[in-house]
């Protein structure tokens, strides 16, 4: 069998790793700052080439530096070309380690470079009947084709690659053969190497002569017989150049080596090497991928069913288990179970039969207090386990919520996935055993039953990791006194429900509908036709052809109609205003009108979820439905809270909110003493500030409008605002934005101070805190690219007053639910809104919600300025907005 050897150009292939991942190279760093973008390109191809070409032999080569015998002939040979970034050179090194690691050859040459090493090697392992394969990202080393060599030019990135033989060279270059690329180079000149050619020869007409002449030396020895012509002048005039450049461009196959065929021989990756090295540049996937082909996972089959007998001996003995119950899909509330798993002592126990949860003694583990169950997801298996009949207790370890307090920016949902953060690797993915999307099902149990072993398992090793990480970064408190507490919290909450009318949707349906039809006729009879008015082209033309409005941006398919576009024209033609109501009322219709009726369930109610993992600054999301976004600025939308109804007769919805809590959050933290005295003093935040940056002696003086670009101002300044997003927010040139933002820090110094100090100290630790210790680390902080850095410093700015708002509301809900117990009410907390604490409850318990709630969300923390409640009440949600 003939023996294959790859050739690697380890210059151009790095290059094309680095920039074609350019838009994400500040992304790409393992933690001590290293950029790693292009030796994860690198990889990506050595691992599809490898796979691809099976070779017996492989050598990488590289360039020894940048003089070499070309630049003694031609000084300018490559010397356009502008200096590496730092960004590359500094990852060189790490690519021949990982080259090195994967059992390959490297080999640099001084005075010669990386072509001319592939070259040479190329044709002894030609000349010893061995099959070659080039892989390069230039197509100057397609000269080297033949039958026997075959060029791999890659074309976007490092993993999509042009096959060349002598047919495709033929077919690419005009019916030339490999050989004859040299002295088209050598006619034409070569913009990436510095090399001129003959002046106002292009690749065309060099073609045409080398196919008429048959090389460089058969032009010359024609050239008087041709045509006189500029052309011929230039060939004649620059004959030396155009040898000088068939000397630069012809690859040498005699290169001085001091290696042979014996040396590349492929023996396969070196394991251990490749952990050091992957665990170094923070390669988790790769890692993954390394221990999951390695590392065999311990598991017993015969206990694939559950033995009760031995689970009731075990019963009085454990103090502590792990268990795992899986899910077809995220939406725990209605999603098929497929099994559970869980682990007593060092027994692991599976079963597909979720009914063997609701009998002794699993039930009883898992409802006894006395002992200590560790989860993945507290409150997806709460919910599960309540429509089981079982109520879990006494959680401990909850692996995915620990994790995400660890790093907020990891925060996948899938176990195998995090586990492998935390250097765990004996657990596949849910993809990888289940499938994705449309094609995830339940698998066989010889597949299944192993995988949710596997997971139980990964919950009881990483405990005592992850524990030992939250005491060091001081986040013991944040995770058991707030996020533990707060996943029954958000459980119970989720498994109650709000009430839905269903009769009240389908009534504003209706009236939507109507509306939309009405607008939709306006729309076509000022367009002179009708038209999809879904379509964005098809509204381009409309308004930008046929009308002739101003263009004000384009796409890659036409007219861009987005919304900040359309604002922009609503004085050019009164159809923009209809167009801009019908998208926000079809809007309504489809995403809450409509979708709130599709998830109304057989109790009447709608089950939101809330994620408490997803954010970065710990705020929770609701999902299936989004019921923290329903739009308030429409009148249509506000009244969409008309069908929240109270679930009993006789009862009322109640609402408390916090007043301005990020800004009472930014005065405590930031210590300014202005800003600090407005709040203590009872004051409008907003018309003090509004008194400050305006020159104004007197509150009366403040105008609804200065009022309202104070807010913007304070708003804008918790955010990180740049002058150019506030003098669009207020409608003002970006110069008297950036006056009243400088007007702001003269008066209030502390704030200016904290933002200066929370971006320094992000810079020097990596990661920014909330006041209970939550951290969110910030891998773009020194990042050279300027968007980059600047989003990362605004992020330390707000994620301190954001994070820190959001660990209150969650204190808040933990103590008012358990305020409610204690008082024995009936009310139920049923949704958070952002600042927002919404319940239901009977009307002779208004009175007493009046009096606890506020007192309860108002002691949730203690600040240097007071928190302030509203609290409302009525019979529908909307009744508590008026």
């Amino acid at each position: 069998m003939t023996e294959k050897l790859l050739l690697i150009d380890g210059n151009s292939v790095t290059f094309r790793a680095f920039y074609g991942l350019i838009n994400a190279v500040e992304r790409f760093k393992n933690t001590e700052g290293l950029h790693t973008s292009a030796i994860y390109g690198f990889k990506l191809m050595l691992d599809k080439i490898l796979a691809d070409e099976q070779p017996d032999r492989v050598l990488v080569a590289f360039d020894a530096g940048k003089k070499t015998f070309r630049t003694k002939k031609f000084a300018d040979y490559k010397g356009q070309r502008s200096k590496t970034p730092s960004e590359l050179t500094e990852q060189f090194p790490y690519v021949r380690e990982l080259v090195a690691a994967h059992g390959i050859k490297t080999y640099a040459l001084p005075n010669y470079e990386a072509d001319d090493i592939l070259g040479t090697m190329a044709k002894e392992a030609e000349a010893q009947g061995m099959e070659v394969v080039i892989v390069t990202g230039d197509r100057d080393l397609v000269q080297l084709v033949t039958d026997k060599v075959t060029v791999l030019a890659t074309v976007k990135g490092v993993t999509e690659i042009e096959r060349y033989t002598p047919a495709e060279v033929a077919a690419k270059y005009g019916g030339l053969n490999p050989k004859q690329i040299i002295d088209m180079k050598a006619l034409t000149g070569d913009s990436s190497d510095n090399y001129p050619g003959v002046t106002k020869i292009g690749e065309k007409t060099a073609i045409n002569l080398l196919t008429e002449y048959g090389s460089l030396e058969g032009i010359y020895a024609k050239v008087d017989e041709m045509k006189k012509s500029k052309r011929k002048e230039n060939l004649i005039n620059e004959k030396d150049i155009a040898f000088m450049c068939q000397d630069l461009a012809r690859i040498r196959q005699d290169a001085p080596l001091e290696i042979t065929l014996a040396d590349t021989v492929y023996a396969g990756p070196d394991e251990v090497a490749l952990r050091e090295l992957y665990q170094k540049l923070d390669f988790k996937s790769f890692l993954g991928q390394l221990k999951a082909n390695t590392v065999e996972v311990e598991f017993d089959k015969s206990l694939a069913i559950i033995d009760l007998a031995t689970l009731t001996e075990a019963l009085p003995q454990a103090k502590e288990v792990n268990f795992y119950l899986e899910m077809a899909d995220d939406n725990y509330h209605t999603a098929d179970f497929w099994g559970f798993a869980i682990q007593i002592d060092q027994q692991v126990y599976v079963s597909d039969d979720v009914l063997k949860i609701t009998e002794a003694p699993l039930k009883d583990y898992l409802e006894n207090q006395q002992v200590a169950v560790n989860v993945f997801d507290l409150k997806r298996t709460l919910v599960g386990l309540n429509r089981l009949g079982v109520k879990l207790s006494g959680v401990n370890f909850d692996l995915l919520l620990v994790s995400y307090l660890l790093d907020t920016s990891e925060n996948s949902n899938d176990l195998g996935k995090l586990a492998m953060l935390h250097d765990f690797y004996g657990v596949k993915s849910d993809e990888e055993v289940y499938g994705k999307g449309a094609k995830r099902a339940c698998p066989e149990k010889d597949l299944l039953l192993p995988h949710l072993a596997t997971k139980v398992q990964a919950i009881g090793q990483l405990k005592s990791q992850l524990l030992n990480k939250l005491k060091a970064n001081e986040q013991e408190i944040l995770y058991e006194e707030i996020e533990r507490p707060l996943a029954y919290v958000l459980g119970q909450m989720e498994i109650a429900g709000i009430k839905a009318d269903p009769f009240c949707l389908k009534n504003m349906q209706t009236e939507l509908a109507s509306r939309l039809a009405a607008i939709e006729a306006d729309i076509y009879q000022a367009a002179g036709e009708e038209f999809n008015l879904n379509s964005p082209k098809q509204l381009g033309i409309i308004l930008f052809e046929k009308m002739g409005l101003p263009v004000i941006k384009k796409t890659k398919t036409g007219y861009s109609t987005a919304v900040d576009v359309l604002e922009k024209l609503q004085d050019q033609a009164p159809i923009i205003a209809d167009i801009l109501e019908y998208r926000q009322l079809a809007k309504l219709q489809s995403t809450y009108i409509e979708g709130l009726l599709k998830v109304i369930s057989a109790d009447g109610k709608i089950h939101t979820r809330y994620t408490q993992t997803l954010t970065a600054t710990g705020r929770l999301s609701s999902v299936e439905p989004n019921l923290q976004n329903i739009p308030a600025r429409l009148e249509e939308g506000r009244r969409i809270r008309q069908a929240f109804v109270p679930s009993h007769k006789g009862w009322e919805i109640f609402s408390s909110d916090y007043s301005q809590i990020e800004l009472r959050v930014l005065a405590h933290i930031s210590g300014d003493e202005h800003m600090q005295a407005a709040f203590k003093e009872g004051q409008d935040i907003h018309a003090a500030t509004a008194m400050k940056i305006f020159g104004l002696e007197d509150a009366s003086m403040v105008t609804k409008n200065l009022r309202r670009q104070a807010k913007a101002v304070n708003f804008g300044i918790v955010y990180g605002i740049s002058d150019f997003g506030l003098a669009k927010n207020i409608g003002k040139s970006r110069k008297e934005a950036a006056d009243f933002i400088a007007k702001y820090f003269e008066n209030y110094p502390g704030v200016k101070k904290y933002m200066d100090e929370s971006v320094a100290r992000a810079k020097a630790e990596g990661f920014v805190e909330t006041i209970f210790h939550r951290r969110r680390y910030l891998p773009d902080i020194n990042a050279k690219n300027f968007n980059l850095r600047s989003f990362a410093e605004r992020t330390a700015m707000n994620t301190p007053i954001q994070g820190s708002a959001a660990d209150i509301i969650k204190v808040a809900m933990i103590n008012v639910n358990k305020r409610l117990r204690q008082e024995g009410l009936q009310a139920k907390m049923l949704l958070q809104v952002h600042d927002e604490l919404i319940f239901e409850a009977p009307k002779e318990e208004i009175p007493v919600l009046q009096k606890i709630i506020p007192e309860v969300m108002d002691s949730a923390v203690s600040l240097e300025v007071p928190l302030k409640v509203e609290s409302k009440h009525g019979i529908t949600w909307f009744d508590t907005k008026k």
